[in-house]
């Protein structure tokens, strides 16, 4: 080999939660294991996660809380590496933790505890990784050891075993790139459509001037979205809509489709307004509302929702128009513009089929040596820790096998 060249076992190509997990797991194995990444510095994504906290897991796990096209791919590997397995190795490292809404995990102090983590695994075990590291060509043969050649701007390299966990295309400012796509493509495989997720609405209408207004204020919501519904804070913002109700639902809506937002879930609205009718027969509908709702927010569904009615006291209104207005409260509909995009977008849908990926190993079925984990991969999670844990998945499932 020339004195530019190196040969590893494993090449990981990206730096992020699965590539580290990945290495760890390699690296436990004896395998000699490099990471590459083109960034200034690995896991840029795990350090401004949760707010600089890293939702790392979630006591609840299980297929239901993730997306894919072929959704029983992610269950061999979240049962083989679990979020208990995760817990215990944030533990083993001593880093404290706090559970949050729906069984959250995040870091007591900062995500920097978990990167530290990670890379003080790969230390022990031999990791060697390099940053600022552009890949510019990469070959495949059928000679072993060295199956696949890759070309970098720092030189020339070669491994047995080719690892792509680069990512998605969310939060390009964190350097994501579509790079992992056009390596599959490049191998043969099918890169199934993508588009943002985990992502705010946008709003073209009138509703913007409204959201603007509200810009700051969040509400307890059921919203609902293609026969899904979450029910959590709803935040209005000047451009849209966000809070992790939005997040949640924007991975199942689709562009062109209406939300249906219910403003006091669970509660049977109906019945109250026919029992406040009778017991405050003068009071004005906003008043009323205005007990259970931000007054805010109150005056704009006011404007939208019962114009007519506005200054009429309760006794007037009749009780077909209090059922009418139960039911907007209830089924608030709104049509989304669009998203605002990869840009601040925390995961990628969709991604490589996982229809030509061994669920057991992660392996390419068309190209031997070859592996896809992470986000690159069609599955993606709920908001919640479900992606992180995902990547810990994943690439412990890899790791096993590189």
């Amino acid at each position: 080999m020339s004195a530019n060249s190196s040969h590893y076992d494993v090449i990981i190509i990206g730096g992020g939660a699965s590539g580290l997990m990945c290495a760890m797991a390699a690296g436990q194995r004896g395998r000699r294991v490099l990471v590459i990444d083109s960034s200034n510095k690995i896991g840029k994504k795990i350090l401004m996660s949760g707010g600089g906290r890293c939702n790392f897991t979630n006591y609840f796990v299980g297929p239901e809380n993730f997306l894919s096209a072929n959704p029983q791919f992610c269950i061999s590997a979240l049962n083989r590496y679990t979020q208990w397995d995760f817990i215990a190795l944030v533990e083993k490292h001593r880093i404290p933790y706090h559970e949050r809404l729906h069984g959250q995990l995040f870091c007591d102090d900062s995500a920097k505890d978990i990167l530290a983590m990670l890379v003080s695994e790969c230390e022990h075990v031999g990791v060697h990784i390099k940053t600022h590291c552009e890949i510019q060509q990469v070959q495949a043969s059928e000679s072993l050891p060295a199956r696949f050649a890759l070309t970098t701007t720092q030189g020339k390299y070669s491994a047995e075993s080719l690892v792509v966990a680069s990512g998605g295309l969310s939060i390009p400012t964190l350097g994501s790139s579509g790079f992992g796509y056009d390596l599959a493509k490049q191998f043969g495989h099918t890169v199934l459509p993508l588009r943002a997720g985990l992502v705010p609405f946008t709003f073209s209408d009138g509703v913007k001037a409204v959201t603007e207004r509200l810009s700051g204020l969040a509400v307890p919501v059921s919203l609902s979205a293609a026969d899904t519904t979450f029910t959590e804070n709803l935040l209005f913002t000047h451009r849209g809509l966000s809070g992790p109700a939005v997040l949640q639902i924007s991975n199942y809506w689709q562009l062109g489709e209406s939300i249906h937002i219910d403003l006091m879930p669970g509660e049977a609205i109906d019945a109250w307004l026919k029992e406040q009718k009778r017991l405050h027969a003068k009071s004005l509908l906003r008043n009323l509302l205005s007990e259970r709702l931000a007054k805010a927010l109150v005056l704009e569904l006011q404007t939208l929702l019962w114009p007519s009615w506005a200054e009429t006291p309760m006794a007037a209104i009749p009780d077909a128009a209090l059922t009418a207005l139960a039911q907007q409260l209830q089924g608030w509909t709104l049509k989304p513009a669009g998203t605002e995009g990869y840009r601040t977008a925390e995961v990628t849908l969709g991604g490589v089929d996982t229809h030509e990926l061994s669920s057991r190993t992660m392996e390419s079925k068309r190209q031997a040596g070859l592996y896809f984990i992470g986000e690159v991969v069609d599955v993606t999670g709920w908001l919640g820790g479900y992606n992180f844990q995902w990547a810990w998945s994943s690439g412990h499932a890899a790791g096993q096998f590189v």
